[in-house]
């Protein structure tokens, strides 16, 4: 082992784990190399890959003392725009509908608001670090592509990427905005977004929108099928229609084989339908590998969390719109999230708090498909430490003095990300 890989061991000491105990991490490479009980010497395996501290010739670790803090995995922030976004930009009045929500008119004051908005590149940047100042390394994003963009958008996120990809995590969504049948040429945009570099293909309202179903999804998953990527559609439609098309969604993706590639933000209409239907869609969905994305919003109905977790459904979450042409909130805090998803949905017990904890971690890195993530032995050490005494504490206090470590490196603290 070269004295470089050396220099980058590191000793984590007294790390609260979620189940209360506490524990000593030994980092090398940027994975957790093992996790022992605190002040435990660690594992023979261990001192094959990192020799004893003090050994003459090798670099000792370094050594942090993490002092009985909650550790937990990084954040996944399941679905954010950050093309759309005017966080650390001036401040933008929200335009209010004109006969209750309406996505075609929200859009066009969407294209009004980026007119005249700071650079994309820089907004990118605001929201990205804002982020990872609040603990998440992994991210999707939508990226707009329509006739009115072209590729504009996604060029310019690829390139944010690209330049933040030692920071965080980010797949990329190649999102019709303005539909794509009834957007002359946007299927054609998408097939070239998905060869530049987006990871999947995303679909808005196929019925509402574009009103034609099958269409719209046909265009979707050969899309997806030709270029080997995932889909995640947005679906605002709510109660019988919405449902509808959560059914087609869920049926293309058994029959292609898709499990676990395909997701649906927002399905409002699964927060509207009764019990039966609710439960008869929860098991199809579960079936079918479809994962559904909630930011739990504050005033539509949202898929009822507990019920589809409880049918074995994936469901996760982000902040969605931060700032922007949608809404003027958004924080870029995960917990938070969690916190919110806990008080929309009632849940006051501590499983059920665990629960929405989950949605912000383990099971947002089911639904993105994350490798190696986790508080365990071989994944990335991409954690938080924080002042809590447990995981329901933290989703109810959501203390704000954390630190972010990605690869067992600290980047960032107390909300800021530090110096590269």
């Amino acid at each position: 082992m070269s004295e470089q890989t050396m220099s980058e061991q590191t000793i984590f000491r007294n790390a609260k784990l979620a189940d209360g105990s506490l524990a000593d991490f030994f980092v090398t490479g940027g994975r957790f190399s093992a996790i022992v009980p605190a002040g435990k010497a660690p594992p023979a395996d261990f001192a094959a890959v990192a020799p004893a501290i003090g050994t003459p010739g090798i670099v000792d670790p370094a050594i942090i003392d993490l002092d009985g803090q909650l550790v937990v995995p990084a954040f996944v922030e399941g679905h954010i725009h950050l093309d759309t976004s005017f966080y650390g930009d001036a401040w933008r009045p929200h335009i209010p509908c004109t006969n209750g929500f309406d996505v075609r008119e929200r859009v066009a004051f969407q294209a009004r608001n980026l007119a005249a908005a700071a650079p994309m590149a820089e907004r990118a940047k605001n929201q990205l670090e804002l982020c990872v100042g609040n603990g998440s390394l992994a991210m999707r994003s939508h990226v707009m592509v329509d006739a009115s963009v072209g590729l504009s958008h996604v060029e310019t996120i690829l390139a944010v990427r690209e330049k933040y990809r030692d920071l965080i995590d980010i797949q990329l969504v190649a999102f019709p905005q303005s539909g794509i049948l009834s957007s002359p040429g946007t299927a054609e945009l998408l097939d070239e977004a998905l060869r530049l570099g987006c990871d999947l293909v995303g679909g808005l309202d196929p019925a509402s929108f574009d009103r034609d179903v099958k269409g719209h999804l046909d265009v979707v998953f050969a899309l997806a099928r030709k270029h080997g990527a995932g889909v995640d559609i947005h679906l605002h439609d709510g109660g019988a229609l919405g449902l509808f098309q959560v059914e087609e969604i869920a049926a293309r993706t058994k029959a292609l084989g898709m499990a676990g590639h395909v997701a649906v933000s927002h399905a409002y209409g699964l927060g509207d339908i009764p019990p039966d239907a609710l439960a008869r869609a929860g098991a199809m969905l579960a079936a079918a590998g479809v994962a559904i994305m909630t930011n739990a919003p504050g005033n539509h109905a949202f898929p009822p969390v507990a019920a589809l977790r409880q049918a074995g459904v994936t469901v996760f979450s982000g902040s969605d719109n931060i700032r922007d042409s949608w809404w003027p909130y958004g924080d870029g805090d995960m917990l938070n999230r969690a916190n919110m998803i806990g008080y929309r949905s009632g849940f006051y017990e501590d499983r059920e708090l665990a629960a929405a904890f989950d949605v912000v971690t383990h099971a947002g890195a089911r639904a993105l498909g994350l490798a190696d993530y986790g508080i365990a032995v071989g994944a990335k050490a991409d954690f938080v430490a924080m002042p809590a005494q447990h995981v329901p504490e933290a989703v109810v206090a959501v203390p704000k003095d954390r630190t972010v470590y990605r690869r067992g490196k600290a980047v960032a603290r107390d909300g800021k990300v530090l110096a590269r």
